[in-house]
């Protein structure tokens, strides 16, 4: 071969102003490379050949990743890094043999070292495990064997760990192999894509052949019926859904292990491991084929750039990951949201190309598994029920299939229909009609949209109680529904940038009506019947589905408010549809609106009458609160289902039931028997009457109504142990608080509530406290009863967000807390300390574009007049200390909190506050709130500025 001249200042000179090289000429360029290492003398020092062999991987690794960037795809990417392991392996291997013929002489034991997974496929990713399987005969009488054995392996693996490889590896004769494989899975298909690297090549051959024999011995049935398990049990364990906002790459939806999966199995078909012969033919035609390898392609490179990036293995695409990744991949808008928008929708649609191929083929092999020609099965066929024809279709064995294949063309509203006839009959869409739908899709025009008959059958399908979402799913699967709706397909893959958002908008929409579904068929009715009862409260209780399907139709939309600008695009849609117009009002307001009712229980006090007065003339009528009230909660559950829990199902609840009251329906829980005074005596015998009196009589009627027993019982008790302690206190200001901690496990936080004497600024030195135990406040509430001693209570998690375990942080509160409120102690300095400690460089080797939150970090200052009070709203990135800085500058200024509703999920705080004077005798005036805002800004925006690189 000819020598390629390779500058010494470094690999990327073989690419400037020139094509990414091909495998070849990077083959030829490595081995040239390690014949010249110095390797010659075997004599020489380890520690030589080690530093000489990572120079050499340096420099490969250098290769691989210039042709990565220059545009390589991913599986010729991974293909190099195979091969530039393969070569370093080969040569140690190589050198070890020498070694131990120099010393033993020639050896008479054979061994072959395989590539086995990923590397096996010559698919091996920047940070992927190099596994390798080391072969040996059956029977070897050599005496020596195990020493060489031992040497062979234990020389070679160190090298591969010197050089700071992660390499699984396994020593197995063919026999001990198959054993394996049929206890282990895993193993099984590790082998089945097992590759030669050296050694013998004999001995190579014979496990192949061994392993393929074995392998459709045991293929059966129920080989197959397990890969497909596993695709199902994989699926759910990562959520069950392509459109996740960070989604895993190898194991998630529509990921790379969907596609290998598949190929596992059609492996049992043939004997080839060429992609295009496993599943082309009849599976697949030419232009399925090219788009499936081309979305696998397409996500292997995302996986690569990932690795590229990343000092530690990880297949996550993070939201920290996504800006760099995309910018890396030539997604080169200027705006990071613009950029990672377009690379996500790309990621996606590759994810969805997959999976739908994958379902399909799943299909395909599932019925191959089944199928068995015999006397009893022709029996069985003869035996087989009379297909039943509807309108150009065939009803037979839960599938529906068509009777000829022009069944669309002869009808095209048939496109819409036939999803009627999935949904009336409960079966599925054979394979071939599955195929013929999609293929279809583009006689689905003007015509068809505007036709009295296709609307009448869309309407039929988001009527149906507790049955739409399948439906609708499968619609936007076969691309049914982005055709007939030409308004949804702008929801298509679309990010959403909201913090609290996990899907994409399509999914999001459809996850909502799948809560609507749950509801209507009641299969939570312990945590959902309040729902469903409130559903069955109104005239047309189906039309929830439709607001559910349009609530987020504006978000394709970005020069306004996506609820104002969803109304406006709703509205044509609901009258093309054929929807009456009584509805369609109802419709329209629940979209413009479908935030305001979370708004109020996140933002203000729902024990405050003025609260619930306001609410109130906002929906008008109890229908319109019976829907709202739902079309909340699912949408919620839409976004998110670990960011709904029991306390915000309660605060939700509270304000429903408290507007309902107030329109005439329904009645409180005033006289709520569990929380009788009866009840609580006999919870709490050692105290007295008078005591157990004071508290009915000391506080509002809210704490009874929406407070258990327990609660009320250890509150009552709380304040009991205060009490004792003032005759013994020298003054109020040195009552040492009493503080008890409880464990949720339902919601995963530790409740913290807190019994002391009201004071001012005593918000913010309870919030020190917590920041300085390394404590993150979820949410809170507090109560004063009419003696000005002050109930609150904390929602709290530790700094990895669960359980608070640790005694040592519960203690280190309890001081803190003794130590401001008793002592005085300024806790900034120590709050910024611990707040030091918890910032953590990031694990990427380059400076990260971090995605904003879509709340712009601000504060709001207002006098809201309907419920007389001053509010403060805060959105900001949340950072330990952010409450103690925010309620110690309220204080600075002469404002008291006198209630706060604390919001922080996923690093992002929405907080609200109501203040007053603290001199009583001066009102709040328009000077001191904005001095008061500009001191707060000044707070948010230097935590924002501080964790938002850009």
């Amino acid at each position: 071969r000819p020598r390629l001249h390779l500058p010494r200042s470094g690999a990327h000179f073989f690419f400037v102003n020139r094509p990414c090289p091909s495998l070849e000429s990077i083959e030829r360029i490595l081995r040239w490379r390690v014949a010249h290492l110095g390797l010659r003398d075997y004599a020489a020092k380890p520690q030589g050949k080690l530093l000489a062999f990572k120079a050499f991987l340096k420099f490969g690794e250098h290769i691989v990743k210039c042709a990565h960037r220059r545009g390589s795809s991913g599986r010729q990417v991974g293909a190099m890094r195979s091969l530039l392991i393969d070569i370093v392996i080969q040569t140690v291997f190589r050198q070890t043999v020498k070694v131990w013929e120099t010393k033993h002489g020639r050896t008479q034991t054979d061994v072959a070292i395989l590539a086995l997974g990923g590397y096996g496929r010559s698919e091996l990713c920047p940070l992927s495990d190099v596994d390798v399987l080391f072969v040996y005969p059956e029977k070897v009488r050599a005496p020596d064997f195990a020493a060489q054995q031992r040497f062979y392996n234990d020389t070679v693996l160190y090298m591969l760990w010197d050089l700071n490889l992660k390499v699984g590896h396994s020593t197995r004769t063919i026999r001990e192999a198959k054993e394996e494989a049929r206890q282990e899975a895993q193993s099984k298909n590790a082998m089945l894509e097992a590759r030669f690297i050296c050694g013998s090549k004999n001995l190579c051959k014979d496990f192949i052949d061994s392993y393929e024999r074995f392998i459709r011995r045991e293929r059966s049935a129920s080989f197959i019926q397990a890969r497909l398990e596993d695709q199902k049990e994989r699926r759910k364990k990562y959520g069950n859904t392509i459109f996740l906002q960070e989604p895993d790459l190898k194991n998630g939806v529509g990921g790379l292990r969907d596609f290998q999966n598949i190929i596992w199995i059609a492996r049992l078909e043939t004997k080839s491991t060429e992609v295009a012969q496993l599943l082309g033919g009849d599976l697949l035609t030419p232009k399925e084929f090219e788009a499936f390898e081309e979305a696998y392609d397409f996500i292997l490179r995302v996986r690569n750039e990932l690795h590229f990036q990343s000092k530690r293995p990880t297949d996550v695409l993070s939201l920290e990951t996504q800006p760099t990744v995309a910018l890396e991949l030539g997604y080169t808008e200027p705006e990071v949201f613009e950029r990672v928008e377009r690379f996500m929708r790309d990621y996606y649609q590759a994810a969805r190309a997959i999976l739908r191929m994958t379902t399909y083929l799943e299909r395909c092999m599932a019925i191959n598994a089944t199928t068995r020609i015999s006397f009893a099965s022709v029996l069985a066929s003869r035996r087989e029920p009379m297909k039943e024809a509807v309108d150009g279709f065939l009803i037979s064995n839960d599938y529906l299939e068509s009777e000829n294949p022009n069944v669309f063309i002869e009808d095209p509203v048939r496109l819409i229909r036939v999803f009627r006839y999935r949904q009336q009959y409960g079966v599925q869409l054979n394979l071939d009609l599955s195929r013929l739908v999609e293929r279809s899709v583009s006689l689905i025009n003007d015509h068809v949209r505007s036709s009295p008959e296709a609307n009448r059958t869309f309407r039929s399908i988001l009527q149906t109680r507790g049955d739409v979402s399948d439906t609708l799913r499968a619609m936007h699967r076969t691309g049914v529904l982005s055709a007939f709706v030409p308004e949804w397909s702008e929801l298509d893959c679309l990010v959403q940038h909201e913090y609290y958002h996990r899907y994409t908008a399509d999914e999001h929409t459809l996850t909502t009506i799948e809560m609507l579904d749950h509801i209507f068929r009641r299969d939570d009715a312990e945590k959902t019947d309040q729902y469903w009862k409130a559903l069955e409260g109104t005239d047309l209780p189906t039309i929830l589905y439709l607001g559910l399907f349009l609530h987020d139709i504006g978000k394709g939309r970005k020069n306004k408010s996506h609820a104002e600008i969803g109304a406006e695009m709703a509205e044509p849609i609901l009258r093309r549809l054929g929807v009456a117009e009584a509805a369609i009002g109802k419709i329209l307001f629940l979209i413009r609106n479908h935030l305001e009712m979370a708004r109020f229980w996140q933002h203000f006090d729902l024990d405050d009458s003025r609260t619930i007065r306001k609410f109130v003339e906002f929906v008008e009528d109890a229908e319109t609160l019976r829907y709202l009230y739902v079309l909340t909660y699912c949408d919620a559950r839409g976004t998110s289902e670990d960011l709904w829990n029991n306390y915000k199902d309660t605060l939700h609840t509270q304000l429903y039931e408290a507007a309902r009251s107030q329109l005439g329906f329904g009645e409180t829980r005033r006289n709520n028997p569990m929380i009788s005074k009866e009840a609580l005596m006999k919870r709490t015998p050692d105290l007295s009457e008078d005591e157990i009196e004071a508290h009915f009589n000391l506080l509002p009627e809210r704490y009874f109504v929406y407070s258990n027993l327990d609660e009320v019982s250890l509150h009552i008790n709380m304040v009991h142990r205060l009490l004792r302690t003032i005759a013994e206190a020298d003054s109020m200001g040195s009552l040492v608080p009493v503080v008890e901690w409880r464990e949720d496990s339902s919601l995963g936080l530790t409740i913290v509530d807190v019994v002391t004497w009201d004071r001012s600024g005593l918000f913010y030195k309870l919030a020190g406290a917590f920041a300085v135990a390394d404590l993150n406040i979820v949410s809170s509430k507090a109560l004063s009863r009419g003696d000005h001693i002050t109930l609150d209570t904390f929602y709290v998690s530790n700094a990895s967000g669960g359980i608070v375990k640790d005694s040592e942080a519960k203690a280190l509160f309890e001081r803190a807390l003794e130590d401001v409120l008793i002592n005085g102690r300024d806790l900034l300095p120590e709050i910024e300390k611990h707040a030091s400690l918890r910032k953590k460089p990031s694990f990427l080797k380059t400076r990260q574009e971090h995605l904003k939150i879509p709340l712009p970090a601000g504060v709001d200052v207002y006098h809201e007049l309907s419920l007389r009070r001053t509010i403060i709203e805060v959105h900001s990135s949340d950072e330990i200390g952010l409450l103690y800085r925010l309620g110690k500058s309220i204080f600075d200024h002469g404002f008291d909190i006198t209630f706060a509703r604390i919001s922080t999920e996923r690093n992002v705080a929405v907080d609200t506050f109501y203040i007053e004077s603290i001199d009583k005798n001066n009102e709040v005036n328009s000077v001191d709130l904005l001095d008061l805002r500009k001191s707060l800004t000044v707070i948010v925006e230097a935590i924002s500025a501080d964790q938002i690189e850009v």
